[in-house]
């Protein structure tokens, strides 16, 4: 049952995957994500019941009681054994008048901590968000440097072939060939390590999604990767990050539900007023009444207020509200740090997408004149007008100013893309 289970849920995921797709699932099925929604129902539950704390309840009690006894008998002498049986039947109800408050700020503050915990929710999923963007795109990268090493690994048995033919005719020297044949070994062994990198990030974006284990992902590759956009100044970018994101949000509404658990505290001073009601009868078989007129002759009515007025406590009022005023300190120092840890991870997204938007540009820079420098090396070698060794320098060059171009490309990517996930714009590719 368990791998027909699994083999649904399998036959259900897409055959290719872009980031999108990604991203939504994740939401969907992360653990922690579900977990922090699992909270927010838990205290949607607590609301509830301060809610019903304000209304009267309603409580009902029966008792049937069976007596056996010997008691003595006063005519004839010795004990008689007697046996009787009763009921007693009740309805009661109580309600809180007056309480200094306490009820409607706590539903007040249940009310705030459901917000907090849909803020919360949401704030996991920008950090799974900005993860699976980073390991999506990790992925295209090692896809990209895999097929262009492929593409080196090609050209080099070329060379290889081109190579033999000419030591055999005489034309290069042996130590030539031989520098050929290593380069075409460490051009496999640079593409199977790159072949490698890519399994192992696949294998991290499927952790993040929780895939069924055995599952091949697939992603797709957009046909536009934009690598240099203009940029926010840093000030706006903060200034909406500060504005929108959900865990300034969250330590916002902790402030002010700490605000009302010191109004709560306080209420603890306060007197409390309280109505009370009971509806009651009985019978017992003792008596040769009928049952209907002992019911009727029993029943009696009970209305009742009760006023309790705290006067000592042993400091527990007290030590309340000190405790509540500690704790909007903390909750005041949790906003600023929470909006100091978001500005400086702004800034920093900031920085990087500076950095790597010029490290971009010097990238394509050098690829471009190590391009060059590769295709007259190609042709020259062709010719015989160059060295084998300075031709592999050349091609080595090349192959290293490629990996650059490639690393600075996708890091400008990533860079843009939580840079502007910060200030509220959605990922896509």
């Amino acid at each position: 049952m368990q791998i027909t289970a699994q083999t649904t849920e399998q036959n259900q995921l897409p055959e290719v995957w872009n980031l999108e797709q990604c991203i939504a699932y994740a939401k969907q099925q992360n653990i922690q994500i579900n977990t922090l929604r699992l909270t927010t129902k838990s205290t949607e539950q607590d609301l509830l019941l301060s809610k019903a704390a304000k209304f009267p309840n309603l409580l009902g009690n029966a008792s049937q009681t069976f007596n056996n006894a010997k008691n003595a008998d006063l005519v004839v002498g010795g004990f008689q054994s007697q046996s009787s049986f009763a009921g007693n039947y009740s309805l009661g109800s109580s309600m809180v008048l007056y309480n200094g408050g306490y009820l409607n700020n706590d539903i007040k503050q249940k009310d705030l901590y459901i917000k907090s915990a849909q803020f919360n929710a949401e704030a996991a999923e920008n950090d799974i968000t900005i993860q699976i963007t980073q390991a999506y795109l990790t992925i295209l990268l090692a896809k990209e440097n895999s097929v262009y090493l492929n593409e080196i690994l090609e050209t080099s048995k070329a060379q290889l072939k081109l190579g033999e033919l000419k030591y055999n005719a005489g034309s290069i020297a042996k130590k030539d060939y031989v520098l050929l044949k290593a380069q075409l070994a460490t051009d496999n062994f640079n593409l199977i390590t790159s072949q490698n990198t890519e399994r192992q990030n696949v294998l991290t974006l499927k952790q993040l999604l929780q895939l069924p284990s055995g599952y091949e992902l697939n992603i797709k590759k957009p046909e536009v990767l934009d690598a240099t956009l203009p940029v926010v100044n840093l000030e706006e970018a903060q200034k909406i990050a500060l504005e929108q994101r959900p865990e300034v949000k969250s330590s916002l509404i902790e402030k002010e539900a700490a605000d009302l658990q010191l109004q709560k505290s306080k209420a603890s001073f306060l007197p409390t007023l309280s109505a009370s009601g009971t509806l009651a009868s009985g019978y017992s078989d003792n008596q040769k009444t009928p049952y209907p007129t002992q019911i009727d002759n029993n029943f009696y009515q009970r209305l009742g207020l009760s006023l309790t007025v705290p006067i000592f406590n042993n400091r527990i009022a007290k030590t309340g509200i000190e405790k509540s005023k500690i704790a909007i300190d903390q909750s005041k120092l949790n906003v600023t740090n929470t909006e100091t840890v978001l500005s400086q991870k702004v800034e920093q997204a900031y920085i990087n997408v500076l950095n790597a938007q010029s490290q971009y540009t010097a990238a394509q820079e050098q690829l471009d004149a190590n391009t060059e420098n590769y295709r007259i090396a190609n042709e020259q070698l062709r010719l015989g007008g160059i060295s084998t060794v300075d031709y592999l320098l050349e091609k080595n060059l090349y192959v290293q100013a490629f990996q650059n171009f490639i690393q600075a490309k996708y890091n400008s990517v990533v860079s843009l893309k939580i840079y502007d996930f910060y200030k509220g714009d959605p990922i896509k590719l």
